[in-house]
């Protein structure tokens, strides 16, 4: 992505997060897994840049769309997915430079910050909790183990309605993401979002974002004032 970052005057009432390509590169590991799946089921390894695609985006929509399978045998590799993902994937990442002090400022700043990732609930808990990043999270949301809830825009909706069961002010809340699935699924229910350069996203999915940040300090610039 380019930089196309506006200057952005607002006070900011609440932040939501992805996960994936936002605080954490995760790619290796969620790529890793994809490849002893890909195996395990007996279909084409993808390229690198093909497995690239998959990283952000609910997995059971992806292998259907990118990977041509029906919907039963996107459940099936999803399961041999989660098993490898879960043994030795989960922790082959690391936190962007600069995230851990760009959330520790907003926590001083008292901005509420809260967890919209289409990765299951328990596996970005448990990765959170596993980096010392849960702490600074009102709430954790993300897709439910059957999937039944895995879309951005149905995310961003149960942690908008744990955040307001909290008593959190959602009048001036925004998205930071790094694909056009979380511009998509935030601007649903009217929230504006950053995308942040360092993620998976190409140059085209800034289309409808707010600004495009190149940095955890220029982040924390539009965040903070």
């Amino acid at each position: 992505m380019t930089d196309t970052a506006p200057t952005v005057t607002r006070t900011w009432t609440c932040v939501l997060f992805d996960l994936d390509g936002t605080l954490t590169d995760s790619a290796p590991g969620i790529t890793s897994a994809l490849v002893r799946m890909f195996e395990t089921i007996g279909r084409p390894v993808p390229t690198p840049v093909e497995l690239v695609e998959y990283v952000g985006p609910p997995l059971l929509e992806s292998l259907q769309s990118i990977g041509g399978m029906t919907e039963a045998e996107a459940r099936d590799a999803l399961g041999v997915y989660r098993r490898y993902y879960a043994e030795r994937g989960a922790f082959d990442s690391a936190v962007f430079p600069g995230i851990r002090g760009l959330l520790e400022r907003l926590r001083s700043a008292g901005v509420p910050l809260a967890i919209a990732t289409s990765k299951p609930e328990t596996q970005a808990t448990r990765i959170l909790e596993h980096f010392g990043l849960a702490q600074y999270f009102e709430v954790i949301t993300g897709a439910t183990d059957d999937e039944s809830r895995s879309a951005k825009a149905d995310v961003v909706a149960e942690a908008l309605r744990r955040l307001e069961e909290r008593g959190i002010d959602l009048g001036h809340t925004v998205m930071v993401g790094d694909r056009s699935y979380d511009v998509i699924g935030a601007g649903e229910h009217g929230l504006p979002t950053i995308l942040v350069e360092w993620g998976y996203g190409s140059p085209a999915e800034a289309a409808g974002a707010i600004a495009v940040v190149h940095s955890a300090d220029q982040l924390s610039s539009l965040l903070l004032g």
